[in-house]
């Protein structure tokens, strides 16, 4: 009876160790979960979205692994990310903290904002507006936020919010050249966003890319707590739910 017991134990044992192992590589390798804390992304994400991230996107380098261990020196199995993707990367200036942001500037070019509006190399990226999205003001009164249509010169399209107006903090910036091998990362909502264009987080090297937002799988709006479960069909954003990240 008791080497019975002590099989079924270590059965069980050895369960948990290969569902541990299973995770651990899909999470190194294929996919990765990241909720979104934050509204630096709205409206493409929002706060409370949780989506997973493709490892393989943009290759591995050590910040691909879980404790991010300096086993490799270099990016190995390395894809070029294209500009507008959405991007999980480790802050530069803190490696222990996750971001993530849309890429706008690649190796080489020049990036600036004027009055709202983003210049790539000296041209104006066309933005359209469209009708505001709706917000609610702590008082509880709905009022719209501007919100634009912007399309990058590859074609990639995607909304943006301008809270402030044309004229916020981040609105009017110097020209930033672009370093080789790095990257320049705005969020969507780019009033409420801290971004490349911030001394905070500034160009962001290949080498802390963790992989590229893919697909949402969950989304719970937090403004109701998880206990309140007569509260859930409210709470879960199911038309977000398996939305494809763009």
């Amino acid at each position: 009876m008791t080497e019975k017991k002590s099989n079924n134990i270590w059965e069980f044992a050895k369960t948990i160790i290969w569902a541990v192992l299973i995770a651990t590589v899909v999470r190194t390798t294929s996919y990765e979960p990241f909720n979104i804390p934050s509204g630096s992304m709205i409206p493409t994400l929002l706060v409370g979205d949780y989506l997973f991230v493709s490892k393989f996107s943009y290759g591995y380098s050590r910040y691909s692994m879980p404790l991010s261990p300096p086993i490799i020196s270099e990016r190995i199995f390395s894809s070029l990310p294209a500009r507008g993707d959405v991007a999980v990367f480790r802050k530069p200036t803190d490696t222990d903290v996750d971001y993530i942001k849309r890429i706008i500037g690649l190796p080489g070019d020049k990036i600036q904002m004027k009055s709202g509006s983003l210049y790539i190399n000296g041209t104006l990226v066309k933005r359209r507006r469209i009708d505001g999205m709706p917000k609610m003001d702590p008082f509880g009164r709905k009022f719209l936020v501007p919100q634009f249509v912007e399309t990058l010169p590859n074609g990639r399209s995607y909304r943006i919010l301008e809270v402030l107006g044309d004229n916020g903090g981040a609105d009017n910036t110097r020209v930033f050249s672009v370093p080789r091998g790095h990257y320049f990362m705005m969020g969507d909502n780019r009033d409420n966003s801290v971004d490349s264009r911030d001394s905070t987080v500034g160009f962001v090297p290949f080498q802390h890319f963790i992989g590229q937002a893919d697909i949402i799988f969950w989304s719970w709006n937090k403004k109701w707590s998880w206990w309140q479960f007569w509260l859930w069909p409210n709470a879960i954003r199911f038309d977000r739910i398996f939305g494809i990240i763009k």
